[in-house]
């Protein structure tokens, strides 16, 4: 890798102009097209071998128009009842319009005898039942938007008109301000105390800007042809920032040391591009196996947002290793031009005397440097041993948005359940059949009403009423019952009224938790069927997701049991529930799969046993420290209000799955860069203890302004509306302090000097099989010199 990486920055560094403008005209080029192509972005639910996703397989192929359940659009009046008589032409208005619309199969009135239940009793809140014949994944924000514009009608009327399910979060987007920027800034200042000059500086906020509107372009381009979550680009470009800043940091502050030593500037480009983009492109490998491992998850939302950071990383890494020495090779000795003095150490130092002097500190004392360490780690790390894997819902989302104005509209007028529809949908064999005790008994009621017509019928005869006119009154006095017997034998003849089906429904509806129960509708063949229970509690509370459990666990399978129907509880909030289950499932075997391969990666980069072991064991603490942060801060809502949240926030379900992958990648950043330091340092004295303060005194510096930018960039999307990016943005910011303090400059150098020569044991078997791999190439750069010599 050292002698290809080589050949690149020295050829980078010569046609300098060509590979900037290829850069950006590339970068250019990805980004019209991914404007001209829109956004298509979904988060897909779907999990095989779950009961929400049988239940939407069931319903998609028997009951396709019930398949993605029903959106609201809720009606709120500013002006007397909704069913005056103003307010009401306004909403028939609006519903012919929204029927009309492209998607939507129905658009149910508040007003009709099917949506009688969708308004309140003092008439002010209410909410057209829209159903469309797309679901979340397929629908763009363009066309969600196009739906809620079809009833302008009532909003013209003074009705404050707000859209709730998926069809309201796909246009609900939370803020994220200039977040990006407040991050940006703090990475100016940090690379101008690192540098000391403001040319310097300007690299690497190019590079990484540049590398992240090239990835973003091409994530968004991917979600016209997979199912790319919202938060994808969100955490693309936290990460891309990060990484982007990070790497050009220590490329150039490689640069900037050769160049001290008087080495000639394209030699130093090249030489920097191998050595420390060397340990770039294996670091950046390192993250892009640990996200890349999350396809291993089987969860098609969690793989998905781990090749789209991927694919920031791989667009980091490329702009470091020829971007940048192109940048390097253009600026020439300019880069040492408009120098900023800040702080008492020279920028250029090949050792801060403050950081020699800290790892000698710590190499005097490494028990007890160790054990502080640890206790910090642990003492961070307790309130993990209560995290929960939860959901968000609409409720989490700023007021400006129109599915948080539908959520709290919902929830005032018919409670905070109406948000977390249960839809239960069902499949019979044999085929569903009408009641036919229940059609006996009207036939019987029927009977009785005509024997009670003839008599009165005949009683006024015999008063002298002509029999014509004695029937006509008769059947005027007895219209209203003959009518609601019709309307009962009408509904009793549908197969709704399978006994099966109505065990079931009135099973459900008797449970504790839920409110209302609707009831079924079935296919033409009677062999699937589907209602909708609503609890009475909102979508994430843990409440509602009991109440799932028990149905699925309890009161379904009690009720269905050998009657020849199976039935299954799905819909969005069964969804969230049965992610967060599949994630504490698969949460074990990701870690393993993670720390395995990143063990591999380090055993082959440093050909020793303990090494690797110490790294996996100082990560696993940095990332245990790091949610127990997050549930501290979220689940447990300590300082929540800081954080412009209104309380205790659930965890969602995919964030601590992803922190880990993140973390532990980019954990190895640091542990590569200080590691190749140490062991470059005892192969020259053998001496363990000295090269442990040697490799610190020359990285800590570097690996602490990395670390601070990296702290910096997260931290600062923690200003979002958006609660999930805020707990990306505390969980990754915390955890990377931890892990550039306590663990990095602690920690390891601690244990390290416990271990002395010990650390870089390797078994002769092992020895023997492990290829040569240098990450920053020494002996290439040996041989290179002697054979010029």
């Amino acid at each position: 890798m050292t002698g290809p990486l080589y050949r690149i920055g020295r050829a980078c560094a010569r046609h300098h102009w060509p590979v900037v403008a290829a850069w950006l005209l590339a970068a250019v080029a990805l980004v019209a097209v991914a404007q001209a192509a829109g956004s298509q972005n979904s988060d897909n639910l779907s999990l095989n071998g779950t009961d929400s996703k049988r239940a939407q397989d069931l319903l998609s192929r028997d009951l396709p128009d019930q398949a993605y359940g029903t959106n609201p659009i809720v009606l709120r009046s500013t002006d007397g009842k909704l069913s005056d008589s103003k307010n009401k032409q306004a909403i028939d208005a609006a519903v012919k319009s929204l029927r009309s619309t492209d998607h939507v199969i129905k658009a149910v009135s508040p007003f009709s005898s099917e949506g009688k239940g969708a308004l309140t009793k003092n008439e002010r809140i209410g909410y057209i039942s829209v159903t469309l014949d797309v679901g979340a994944s397929d629908l763009s924000e363009d066309e969600a938007q196009d739906i809620i514009d079809a009833a302008d009608p009532a909003k013209d009327a003074g009705i404050e008109v707000s859209a709730g399910g998926y069809l309201g979060s796909a246009v609900s987007k939370a803020d994220e301000g200039n977040s990006e920027l407040i991050g940006i800034a703090a990475a100016v200042i940090i690379l101008l105390f690192a540098f000391g000059t403001v040319t310097a500086m300007v690299l690497p906020i190019v590079t990484a800007l540049i590398g992240v509107a090239a990835s973003l372009s091409i994530i968004s381009l991917l979600g016209h042809v997979a199912e790319v979550p919202d938060v994808s680009s969100t955490l693309a470009t936290m990460i891309g920032l990060g990484v982007g800043i990070d790497y050009a940091l220590f490329i150039v502050t490689r640069h900037k040391l050769q160049m001290k030593d008087g080495m000639e500037i394209r030699e130093s480009i090249a030489r920097s591009t191998a050595t420390a983009g060397g340990a770039v492109v294996f670091a950046g490998g390192t993250v892009i196996i640990a996200l890349v491992s999350l396809l291993a998850s089987g969860i098609p939302l969690v793989g998905t947002m781990g090749y789209c950071a991927a694919v920031g990383v791989v667009v980091a890494v490329l702009a470091a290793t020829t971007l940048l020495p192109a940048l390097l090779g253009a600026l020439g000795h300019r880069i040492d031009s408009l120098r900023v003095k800040l702080g008492s150490t020279h920028p250029d130092d090949h050792q801060p005397h403050g950081w020699a002097r800290w790892a000698r500190f710590v190499g005097a004392r490494p028990w007890s440097s160790m054990i502080v360490g640890t206790v910090i780690l642990l003492v961070l790390a307790a309130p993990v041993l209560n995290l929960e894997f939860g959901s968000s819902d609409a409720g989490e989302l700023p007021d400006s948005t129109t599915a948080r104005q539908a959520f709290d509209n919902i929830s005032e007028g018919f409670g905070s359940g109406a948000n977390a529809p249960l839809l239960v949908s069902a499949k019979l064999d044999p085929a569903a059949k009408p009641d036919q005790s229940q059609l006996d008994k009207i036939d019987d009621q029927q009977r009785q009403l005509e024997q009670q017509q003839q008599a009165q019928e005949q009683q006024l005869v015999e008063e002298g009423v002509p029999q014509a006119q004695a029937q006509q009154q008769v059947q005027q006095q007895t219209a209203s019952q003959q009518q609601k017997l019709d309307q009962q034998k009408k509904l009793a003849e549908s197969p709704a009224t399978d006994t099966r089906l109505t065990g079931l429904e009135n099973a459900i509806k008797k449970t504790d938790g839920i409110k209302s129960v609707s009831p079924a509708s079935v296919d033409k063949k009677g062999t699937a069927a589907v209602f909708t229970a609503v609890p009475t509690t909102p979508p994430s509370d843990q409440a509602t997701e009991d109440l799932v459990n028990h149905l699925r666990d309890d009161v379904i399978p009690k009720e269905t049991r050998g009657k020849g129907i199976t039935a299954y509880v799905g819909g969005q909030t069964a969804g969230y529930i049965d992610l967060a289950r599949r994630i504490s499932e698969k949460l074990p075997q990701i870690i393993l799969i993670v720390v395995g391969l990143s063990f591999l990666v380090l055993l082959l980069a440093f050909r020793a046993i303990l090494v690797p072991l110490k790294a996996a064991v100082a990560n696993l603490l940095s990332v245990a420290a790091a949610y127990g942060v997050v549930t501290f801060v979220f689940q447990e809502g300590h300082g929540a209000a800081l954080l412009g949240l209104e309380g205790p926030t659930p965890i969602v379900s995919y964030v601590p799955l992803f922190m880990f992958a993140i973390l532990f990648g980019l954990s190895m950043d640091y542990e590569v860069f200080l590691m190749t330091q140490i062991r470059e340092h005892f192969e020259e004295s053998g001496d363990a203890r000295e090269s442990v303060v040697q490799g610190l005194a020359q990285t800590g510096r570097v690996i602490t302004s990395a670390a601070l930018i990296m702290v910096c960039v997260f931290s600062s999307f923690i200003l979002t509306d958006d609660a999930v990016i805020k707990q990306f943005g505390v969980g990754l910011s915390v955890a990377i302090a931890i892990d550039a303090t306590v663990v990095r400059c602690l920690f390891v150098p601690a244990v390290m000097t416990l271990l002395g020569k010990a650390a870089w044991w390797l078994p002769g078997g092992l020895d023997k099989v492990l290829p040569e791999i240098s990450v920053e190439g020494q002996a290439y750069f040996d041989a290179l010199d002697r054979q010029r010599a």
